[in-house]
């Protein structure tokens, strides 16, 4: 890939040398450490659902290094697991995507235009990806917004994005939207959409957001977001509501610098918090931190997604969510000003967050991470915790134990399907 690649990778997303699969970051064998999760108590045991005495049998197995692994989902470079790669090779030490995941034990994927080419092809590598995974299926996700943001462009339904879908005043066609698109994306192999946006645009010199949110009025944005994440729900695909705790009123882009934003406790009530209650209330499986710095809600000057009073504090102790807290991509400026990447990624995962998107320099951010764990930083408690939303989340999908295979002949008739192209064509004439 050249520079102009890497820089488009890097504006919305590190190495070592080669060392075998299964292999530990820091070299030589992994050593299987102790298993510590606590066991419980009959009468705990007794009180669990069915579904969650399966995400504990999984987790009660996992190793500390396979827990860590569970919280990464990086880019990886290629169009088929077994491609060989010199970006894989120089960022993380393993040449093709099936021994990066094998190497790091990932829990997830992310997809980008340089891993699409064919509705086959792209089967072909969802399928691959998952055959690498070990014991506990990918979530393998993607940006699919519609509209400005679409990753899998060249293959999808071409559906006019959230400002549009917002114009129509319909809910009903965002619920629409979110699972014809839902389909295509399962179709495809892929099992989780960062999407839907839910900020309010209050400015409109956004630079970043902008046609990528459903609109200004918290009230119609809250009510657009639900209805797409039932949406997603429903072609049975995780949504991910965007960017926590609002970045709607910003000039400056996350990506390359760091914005703040001032509002207030109270202004940030009305206006940015509607569409992320919505979105818990309707059952979103994910909300996606912001990079940027919200100094009536945290004084420290750190981005919410290393806050804890942000992310534990707002997001999970007041807003009730326990679903899986993802950060934004931290590859980005926005999050990358005060400390490196390794403890980043410890401050993320301090603050609440349960999957790092995208770290700069995924083997530093991996052996981080299990540094503070074996250190005592992050609590083996505090680590359980996350794993069990992400797994959680996986068997909720129906990712636990086993991924659905994709298969080129569905995705074919599925993808820009007649139903889907009329759908598009009346949201259009619909947000005139």
């Amino acid at each position: 890939m050249g520079t102009a690649g890497l820089l488009m990778i890097a504006l919305t997303a590190c190495g070592g040398g080669d060392r075998p699969a299964n292999a530990s970051p820091t070299g030589g064998k992994a050593a299987p450490p102790a298993r510590t999760t606590p066991q419980p108590t009959p009468s705990q045991a007794a009180a669990r659902t069915p579904a969650q005495s399966a995400v504990q049998a999984v987790l009660s197995k996992m190793s500390v290094q396979e827990k860590v692994g569970q919280l990464f989902m990086p880019v990886l470079y290629g169009t088929a697991a077994d491609t060989v790669s010199g970006e894989n090779q120089a960022r993380y030490g393993a040449q093709t995507p099936a021994k990066v995941i094998a190497k790091y034990h990932l829990g997830g994927v992310i997809l980008f235009p340089h891993n699409i080419k064919t509705i086959g092809q792209v089967v072909g590598l969802t399928n691959g990806l998952q055959r690498a995974a070990e014991d506990v299926p990918l979530l393998v996700g993607t940006d699919q917004e519609n509209g400005l943001v679409s990753r899998m462009a060249a293959l999808m339904t071409d559906f006019p994005g959230a400002s549009e879908i917002g114009a129509t005043k319909d809910p009903e066609l965002s619920r629409a939207v979110a699972r014809a698109t839902g389909l295509e994306l399962r179709a495809l192999g892929v099992n989780l959409d960062f999407a839907p946006v839910a900020d309010v645009n209050v400015n409109p010199k956004n630079p970043v957001i902008g046609p990528r949110a459903f609109g200004a009025d918290p009230r119609r944005v809250a009510t657009m977001v639900a209805a797409a994440v039932k949406g997603f729900g429903e072609a049975k695909v995780g949504a991910t509501a965007k960017h926590f705790p609002g970045h709607g009123d910003t000039d400056v882009d996350s990506h390359s610098g760091l914005p703040v934003i001032k509002h207030t406790k109270a202004e940030w009530e009305k206006i940015d918090a509607p569409p992320f209650k919505a979105a818990i209330e309707a059952g979103v499986d994910a909300v996606m931190s912001a990079h940027i710095v919200f100094p009536k809600l945290d004084s420290s000057g750190d981005p919410a997604t290393l806050s804890k009073p942000i992310l534990t504090g707002l997001l999970r102790e007041r807003l009730g969510f326990d679903g899986v807290i993802s950060t934004d991509a931290l590859n980005m400026d926005g999050v990358r000003k005060k400390y490196n990447d390794g403890e980043i990624a410890v401050r993320a995962v301090l603050a609440g967050a349960d999957l790092l998107l995208m770290p700069n320099d995924l083997p530093r951010a991996y052996q981080a991470v299990l540094s503070a764990v074996k250190s005592g930083r992050i609590s083996e408690r505090r680590l359980d915790q996350s794993v069990t939303r992400l797994l959680t989340l996986k068997q909720h999908r129906g990712l636990l134990t086993e991924a659905r295979a994709a298969s080129a002949t569905e995705a074919a008739r599925v993808l820009r399907s007649a139903e889907h192209r009329r759908l598009a064509a009346k949201v259009a004439r619909e947000a005139r």
